[in-house]
């Protein structure tokens, strides 16, 4: 059933950050920092621009990379190769999303996995009330071990998205987030539900959103969404920004209607979404509204 995950008991296993430090010691031979966690691996170690994020929290941030580089590799959340790039593909990538909603946004992270972007966000802003919805047990479970060693308010809830008691338990959101989840017309689906009128969809994208958008905006605009827009974050922070399609869940009053069910074998004419695609930087709208 889904619901609130509790963490493992302390005797049924060791806390993950315990678990991470030895591990850390053990597979690359580092030593103890006095009166902190384990030294981490030069490739681990996090860029300049982790401290810009983070802040005083970054070594939250630096006990997640190598949680994810030990524990998420050995239990499958994380493949090998990514570990190099943990810090600039994945945690920061993830982080720079936080620009985007104000204080003490309510925010459910969709097929969250190994809590990407769900736990960055929630380190850079302890003010964000975060609920992470995943429902794979062996992913749960990293994540609440992880979220009670490191002391996070984050609330997890195992079910998909789409499920009647995950929709009671974490609907009515101010922001719902996703990242590498699903094409844009399915993450409508399984996010718009989640969200408040006048909430915003946040989906974590490449290169490829402003054609992704372009696709499957008019499904967007059946499933009740509007205000589409192509977002960067991170501008001035991340040598590569990280990409969002952000769209807004429309009250009833406000969605287009539906057409009528067209004949088999008619064609209908495919174009931009109503409004167009608009693609911005979050640093220069900050700038225009000074």
């Amino acid at each position: 059933m889904p619901g609130a995950l509790r963490p493992m008991a302390e005797a049924d296993t060791p806390p993950l950050l315990q678990l991470v430090d030895l591990e850390l010691g053990r597979m690359f031979h580092v030593e103890r920092e006095l009166g902190g966690s384990a030294a981490l691996p030069t490739e681990l170690e996090p860029p300049a621009a982790a401290a810009t994020v983070f802040g005083d929290r970054l070594d939250i941030a630096r006990r997640y990379c190598a949680a994810l580089a030990t524990a998420g590799v050995e239990r499958g959340l994380i493949g090998p190769r990514e570990v190099p790039r943990l810090w600039d593909r994945h945690i920061l990538n993830c982080a720079v999303v936080a620009e985007l909603m104000p204080e003490g946004t309510t925010v459910v992270d969709i097929g969250s996995g190994a809590g990407l972007p769900g736990i960055p966000l929630a380190i850079a802003r302890p003010d964000l009330r975060i609920t992470l919805v995943e429902p794979l047990l062996r992913r749960t479970a990293f994540l609440s071990e992880f979220i009670e060693a490191a002391g996070l308010d984050i609330t997890v809830v195992r079910g998909r998205a789409e499920q009647s008691g995950v929709m009671k338990e974490a609907g009515g959101a101010d922001v719902v987030t996703s990242r590498a989840v699903a094409p844009l017309a399915k993450l409508a689906q399984w996010s718009l539900p989640l969200l408040r009128d006048h909430g915003r969809m946040l989906a974590l994208k490449g290169v490829s959103a402003t054609e992704e958008l372009e696709r499957d905006g008019e499904a967007l605009t059946r499933a009740g969404a509007g205000k589409f827009e192509v977002l960067e974050c991170g501008v001035g922070v991340l040598d590569t920004p990280t990409v969002v399609i952000s769209a807004e869940r429309l009250p009833r009053a406000e969605r287009t209607p539906r057409r009528r069910t067209e004949k088999v074998g008619s064609r209908r004419a495919t174009g931009r979404p109503e409004g167009g695609v608009l693609r911005r930087n979050t640093e220069r709208r900050r700038s225009s509204e000074k």
